[in-house]
């Protein structure tokens, strides 16, 4: 069995970008209708710009594949630009705040933000969404659902209990909604936002929230810093352009709290007949390790430093006070963000599940995981009782 690995190649308008995902077990059918619609949620949400009208995402996988059927071998994909005109564009001079033009060029040596920006751009995150619409299918298949949603636009704050309200029709709700939110009412205040930061020349942040559902406790490690599920889940988030914040189920409020409004307690029962908990504050981790609870976690992105009003800046080759080019851009893509948020925290939990029921075929994961099922059962009888 080879560890779930990927990587992504490709600049934001070169002609292609490239994709590797290692470590798919042989033996999943793999729906590449999926992993298109999939990269078509990624183009959606009110307060887009321009690029979107121009692309249509789709992914052509390249090997690791025959008869529709994984092989266990690396699955190489392609996802063109449409708007491949890297060579053609400028190079500007005046590094754009809040974006990695200065920051590269300092590291690189050189005064070509372009170089810089190219690869640094969130057009890259449509591999990742593409490479995650394969990973998921593995986890999928064996019940854990990935379920990404904007939770907040521009100061706007959608309803905390909307999670709840939509159940049974989570997916429905979320494909209705321009922002890709679950609460509906709060569609028309956003729009209002981003029309008011439109006029304003200006962009908006806001956050979003990722669930996992039906995962078996476990997963990850307190063994080590980086093997705890909680560290590469952040990591992940953090990993998207423009992340300035994450927190796991209370997050930030467990600071104001007792200790006896944080935690939550082990009770008998649950999933497999072990244990379970009376709340579900740490959201499903605990130690590093998932505890079979739902896994909450929330990011906030920042707003989009590319604004048509303008921003100071430094021109590279004269060191005079110049404003920034405006380069076309959205007013907001926190919507998007959220299908790349789930697309990473899907690839992370992936990676997580084959390394505690590793195999080098579907089967052999299966058994793996019936093995682990048993155990949990085992453990939540007491010693010395057997199973009647």
């Amino acid at each position: 069995m080879t560890r779930l690995q990927w990587r992504t190649a490709g600049e934001s308008h070169g002609p292609t970008l490239i994709g590797i995902v290692e470590g798919v077990p042989a033996g999943l059918q793999l729906d590449v209708e999926r992993v298109d619609a999939e990269l078509a949620r990624r183009q959606l949400g009110y307060g887009r710009g321009g690029r979107m009208r121009i692309e249509t995402d789709r992914v052509e996988i390249l090997s690791g594949w025959k008869g529709g059927v994984t092989i266990g071998a690396p699955i190489a994909f392609a996802v063109k630009n449409k708007d491949s005109v890297m060579e053609r564009l400028p190079t500007p001079t005046n590094p754009r705040p809040g974006h990695a033009d200065l920051a590269g060029c300092q590291k690189w040596g050189h005064r070509d933000p372009r170089a810089v920006l190219e690869r640094a751009s969130a057009r890259e995150t449509a591999a990742r969404v593409a490479a995650a619409g394969i990973a998921r299918q593995v986890i999928e298949a064996f019940g854990v659902e990935v379920f990404g949603y904007l939770t907040g636009l521009g100061g706007v704050r959608c309803d905390p209990g909307a999670w709840g309200a939509a159940e049974g029709r989570r997916v429905d709700v979320r494909a209705s909604s321009e922002f890709l939110s679950l609460d509906p009412a709060a569609d028309a205040s956003m729009r209002e936002a981003v029309d008011q930061a439109r006029e304003a020349k200006d962009s908006l942040g806001g956050t979003f929230e990722v669930r996992a559902l039906g995962l078996p406790p476990g997963l990850g490690s307190c063994a080590s810093g980086p093997e705890r599920l909680t560290s590469r889940l952040g990591g992940a988030l953090f990993s998207i352009p423009a992340i300035k914040a994450v927190e796991f189920g209370l997050g930030m409020e467990v600071a104001e709290r007792r200790g006896s409004a944080v935690h939550d307690g082990i009770v008998p029962g649950g999933a497999a007949g072990a244990f379970a908990r009376s709340s579900n504050r740490a959201g499903g981790l605990e130690g590093g390790m998932s505890t079979g609870e739902p896994l909450v976690v929330r990011a906030a992105m920042k707003p989009i430093p590319s604004i048509r009003q303008g921003m100071p800046s430094v021109d590279l080759h004269t060191g005079e006070a110049v404003e920034a080019t405006y380069q076309r851009s959205d007013v907001t893509s926190v919507p998007a963000c959220s299908v790349v948020g789930e697309a990473v925290v899907a690839l992370t939990l992936a990676e997580a599940f084959l390394e505690k029921y590793g195999g080098d075929s579907m089967d052999q994961v299966a058994a793996a995981l019936a093995h682990h099922r048993e155990e949990l059962r085992r453990l939540g009888r007491p010693e010395g009782v057997q199973e009647g």
